[in-house]
């Protein structure tokens, strides 16, 4: 085992006064903004269709032909977005079985012998799988993080 020693001379007093004022922050009041701030962010995402980093999505073939947003049609995914906080860390994201899809894209393969139904306009459509591009709707960008730094900080001097 490994041990680090550190050794203070001089007048530690502001130190140790700096000290105890970050023992009393509030991380978990802090935190739950954080989540709040990010879970916001996430939804302006549906709203503008462009991921964290600010790139449009590929418009959805459904928006395309009967007009509206792409992955907006039910508002499900979205409104799934939710926060879990505690006094170390957050977390944002949703428990829909198809997010991930959404998320970072793929192939959606039919089961067994069979098809993938679907409608395009008036017209159905069976395929044997069909290919998902990505749309990120969750992640951290720049001006998250300018956030989130505005969060703590506020936290920690109690501004």
């Amino acid at each position: 085992m490994s041990s680090i020693r550190v050794e203070l001379t001089g007048d530690d007093r502001a130190l140790l006064d700096r000290l105890r004022e970050l023992e009393e922050t509030d991380t978990a009041a802090a935190m739950a903004a954080v989540g709040q701030a990010l879970r916001t962010s996430t939804l302006e995402r549906f709203d503008t269709g462009k991921d964290p980093e600010g790139r449009a999505w590929k418009t959805s073939i459904r928006a395309q032909q009967d007009g509206g947003k792409t992955l907006v049609i039910s508002r499900d995914l979205a409104n799934s977005i939710h926060v879990e906080s505690s006094a170390k860390g957050v977390e944002v994201g949703t428990n829909k079985d198809y997010a991930a899809i959404h998320q970072f894209g793929g192939t959606i393969r039919a089961k067994g012998d069979g098809l993938l139904k679907f409608k395009i306009g008036d017209q159905w459509i069976s395929k044997k799988s069909i290919k998902m591009p990505a749309r990120p709707y969750l992640g951290i960008n720049e001006e998250d993080m300018r956030e989130i730094t505005h969060i703590i900080e506020a936290a920690v001097t109690g501004n």
